[in-house]
């Protein structure tokens, strides 16, 4: 079995090539190769000896994502990604341009466990996780595709991150890393639709990331319905794990809700929210919910009230910016597409 070498952090790299009797600097150069530049194949290393890029092909391999497919946005530049992975499973990710700068929505795995019913990468069910070097490949190829530095990266794509712990961590190092791409943490974002444990646990870790939870709902008999996760962790449960994050890390929290006509965005949800977010640091970050086939839910048209309301209670409130409506930017949906497509052609 060959070695995964891009999930390799530095250090692990250099005690790699000392097992192989090789210097200490030549893991130095592999690693800036696969870090900094993204290359493809040994042969691209160009400053290494032969002999070493022989027994580099004979013992490890690089991870790569090749685009499939881009839609680009008439109307604001976004890009959606299908990307293609070694073992030929389809991953999404989107580039969005803001103000401060390029940020990249990734993946961590293919499909998801969760279930939510708003979701469209749940429906096509769980493959696999997702590598560290296989997340790292997707920030690569999407700047690579841009030409442009990406300055910003959520953990808001195809499956559950905190589900993924092991490899999502190692990413967050590789990623940051100063000889690498050198992203710093306050420039990353996990979301999470509330593993309580792994929130703990994270909490723990004391990183200088961005924690954003998909709450959704501001009680049990609605949030159950819509997240299956809250069967397992309820919303009191969630909110303790939540606090502790916040009081250890000193980050603040950013609460995901996504405004459905009928279902969550009543002025008597409003005040149920803000009283159970007294005293956390965070703030909610209101979603215009997308259009998912399958599901019956409708776009509130009650968000400027809703934001109002829980301004008014205190609770710091924005409505997230709508970018990539025209190419159903809203991961699941491309790769849903491209799995009937394929489903289709197999059967003609």
């Amino acid at each position: 079995m060959l070695k995964d070498i891009k999930s390799m952090t530095l250090e692990a790299l250099q005690e790699e090539f000392s097992a192989l009797g090789q210097p200490r600097f030549r893991a130095g150069q592999v690693y800036r190769w696969l870090q900094q530049r993204g290359v493809s194949s040994f042969e691209e290393m160009t400053d290494l000896p032969g002999n070493l890029r022989a027994i580099l092909r004979e013992k490890y391999y690089i991870s790569v994502a090749t685009i499939e497919k881009r839609q680009i946005s008439d109307y604001d530049n976004t890009r959606k990604y299908l990307l293609r992975l070694l073992d030929g499973e389809f991953v999404e990710c989107v580039l969005m341009e803001y103000h401060h700068g390029l940020s990249v929505c990734i993946s961590t795995q293919i499909g998801c466990k969760m279930g939510c019913t708003f979701c469209a990468t749940g429906k096509s069910g769980f493959s696999r996780n997702l590598t560290a070097s296989e997340i790292l490949s997707e920030v690569q190829t999407v700047e690579r595709d841009s030409g442009q530095r990406i300055s910003n990266i959520v953990l808001m794509g195809m499956g559950e991150p905190l589900d993924n712990y092991e490899n999502v961590m190692r990413f967050l190092s590789l990623v940051s890393s100063a000889d690498g791409m050198n992203i710093g943490m306050r420039h990353i974002s996990l979301s999470t639709c509330g593993l309580v444990d792994q929130i703990y646990r994270l909490a723990d870790e004391k990183l200088q990331l961005t924690l954003s939870v998909s709450l959704h709902a501001p009680n049990d008999a609605i949030r159950s319905k819509m997240m299956p996760v809250n069967r397992k962790w309820n919303v009191e449960t969630l909110l303790k794990a939540c606090r502790y994050y916040a009081d250890t890390t000193k980050r603040r929290i950013s609460f995901e809700y996504a405004m459905i006509d009928g279902v969550n965005d009543s002025g008597a949800c409003a005040r149920e929210l803000a009283g159970r977010l007294r005293g956390i640091l965070s703030h909610v970050n209101l979603i215009p919910v997308n259009t998912v086939d399958g599901a019956a839910y409708r776009k509130s048209g009650r968000i400027q009230a809703f934001q109002a309301a829980l301004q008014k209670y205190g609770v710091t409130a924005t409505v997230r910016r709508t970018l990539g409506e025209d190419i159903d930017a809203a991961c699941g949906q491309l790769r849903r597409r491209a799995e009937t497509e394929a489903d289709l052609s197999a059967d003609l």
